[in-house]
């Protein structure tokens, strides 16, 4: 039963994976300007120096280098060198086989206690999660306080889609689910589409018809090879900082980094150059406090030096919750995560995934043989996550060491809104469960009664009842892993994501953003990458 928790934990954590038509292959080129961290020299210069090789930062580093010198540095290693982060199959082993320092996988568990992971390698969270693809809703750029250029950002998502996004081919259970969608009234079906429309419809995957998994990592195939250098296994320690050349206020110079020899090196911009931050949600909050870019009173209170007096660094953390159920089927089911996504009009979305797992005996068991070949047990699932969410949390230093997680807590269901929204979801699975299509996957028992057999907590009985179903939202709680915000838009950075404040220092990522766009981040997050490097180039050729 153990391993069947485990495994049905990550399972309803992660965004997706699928089977794909593929594109045409191309190498990892990328791996040809990758370098470990111990080779570099000891100082340099560049003119855009990323931290963070993950799911923004390496699309965006790949399109500044078509005209400038970029450093990208990335504290865990490369995804080809993990066999199992690289298949549909070795999707378990990477979220469950986790280690302090350098798995691809970071593990940490919120003070809501809620276990969660964080992306620790080339790629990022797209490197390790399943692969889900889906644009943002359109509310996500109406509301944003940001002067959003919509061609560019369509011109953006496609130039993701081309290089690692693939068209699924649904089987049994994502076969199932869709139907059920229908029946439970999540319509129109939409077929398959990238865009973000009220109903049920199929989504993109970055696996591709072998299973092989394709990240942020491989838009680096993108960048000019002459004009970048990748140093992995660089730990960044703090962001440089000193008086402004332009105005009153400081300016970044360059980072401090270390390699896992823990040796220091310094990395500096050139004139006119930037530092951009791209460590997500938990990395780049962390960073600006380690720099002095924080409260006064906290970053004192750390000793740390105050650089300049940010008082929401590390504040408005949201994270999506997760709640949903999952059955053991009469009959095995393929290997898959979501695939199919119900965009309801209730404020949640319903996706589902069915993962085959290692069965075990249980040790010293008298009447249980170990059997001679492994023995293999289905779980599938039926999960959904609320829009938004409005609750909010807050990030804050457990060390001065960098490579240790900081202390997070997202508050969930603190607001009334999320419990509601988690409610009118729940009831939506609860209409799928009861469809036409969810029949096959029932057990008939002595008496000819066809019934569910559950893993874990059953949608309550009478779910027509609030605070029953309000109670099962609080009591099943737990994540999907898109997590963001503590460096928001409006509060930390400004409209071009400039930390406010601090001069030639911005902010790309998920941590700037105040609500998770759409039904899963990914495709956002690199179409942000994209789109924030052409805009730098068109900054810089206007200052020409």
């Amino acid at each position: 039963m153990e391993i069947v928790c485990i495994a049905l934990l990550v399972v309803l954590m992660c965004p997706v994976f699928s089977v794909a038509r593929p594109h045409p292959q191309r190498e990892a080129v990328y791996l040809n300007f990758v370098v470990n961290a111990t080779d570099f020299p000891w100082e340099d210069k560049y003119d855009y120096i990323v931290v963070g090789g993950g799911t923004a930062g390496c699309p965006l580093a790949a399109t500044l280098s078509q005209s400038f010198r970029v450093l990208v540095l990335e504290r865990g290693g490369v995804p080809y060198n993990y066999q199992h982060l690289m298949t549909q199959e070795g999707f378990l082993t990477t979220l469950t086989e986790v280690n302090t320092y350098d798995s691809p996988a970071q593990s940490f568990t919120s003070e809501d206690g809620v276990p969660n992971a964080r992306g620790r390698i080339l790629g990022g969270s797209s490197a390790i999660n399943a692969g889900f693809y889906s644009r943002s809703d359109p509310q996500f750029f109406q509301t944003s306080s940001l002067n959003w250029d919509l061609s560019l950002v369509n011109q953006s998502y496609k130039w993701v889609e081309k290089g690692v996004v693939f068209r699924p081919e649904l089987k049994n259970w994502q076969s199932a689910v869709r139907d059920g969608l229908i029946e439970a009234g999540v319509d129109p079906y939409n077929g398959f589409t990238f865009d973000h429309l009220v109903g049920t419809k199929i989504g993109g995957s970055t696996f591709d018809s072998s299973g092989k998994r394709h990240s942020a990592a491989d838009l680096l195939n993108y960048a000019r090879p002459a004009n970048i250098k990748v140093a992995i296994y660089a730990s960044v320690e703090r962001v440089l900082l000193a008086s402004s050349s332009s105005s009153s206020s400081r300016a970044a110079i360059g980072v401090v980094f270390r390699d896992e020899m823990g040796r220091y090196h310094h990395a500096m911009v050139r004139e006119h150059g930037e530092v951009l931050l791209c460590a997500g949600s938990i990395g780049s909050p962390q960073l600006l406090l380690l720099s002095g870019i924080g409260p006064r009173p906290y970053l004192s209170s750390w000793g740390i030096p105050v650089a300049y007096h940010h008082p929401y660094v590390g504040q408005f953390l949201y994270d999506n919750p997760r709640n949903g159920i999952s059955i053991v089927p009469p009959v095995p089911l393929e290997h898959s995560l979501i695939q199919v996504v119900g965009i309801t009009d209730v404020g949640a979305y319903i996706e589902a995934a069915s993962n085959v797992i290692p069965f075990t005996s249980p040790p010293r068991s008298v009447f249980i043989r170990t059997p001679s070949s492994p023995l293999f047990l289905t779980v599938a699932t039926i999960m959904e996550k609320i829009v938004g969410p409005v609750s909010s949390g807050s990030l804050r230093l457990a060390s001065t060491d960098v490579r240790v997680n900081p202390i997070v807590r997202f508050n969930y269901f603190t607001n009334p809104i999320d419990v509601e929204r988690c409610v009118n979801g729940t009831r939506r699975i609860g209409d799928v469960l009861r469809s036409r299509s969810m029949d096959y996957f029932k057990f008939s028992d002595w008496f000819g009664t066809r019934n569910f057999r559950f893993v874990g907590p059953a949608l309550p009985v009478d779910q027509s009842n609030n605070e029953q179903m309000a109670d099962f939202c609080r009591r099943t709680v737990s994540t999907i892993w898109h997590y963001h915000g503590g460096c928001v838009v409006g509060r930390v950075v400004d409209q071009n994501y400039h930390v406010i404040g601090i001069d030639a220092l911005r902010v790309v990522d998920g941590s700037t953003f105040s609500v998770s766009p759409g039904t899963n981040p990914q495709a956002t997050l690199m179409m942000l990458g994209r789109y924030i490097g052409l805009k730098i180039i068109r900054e810089r050729t206007r200052m020409k």
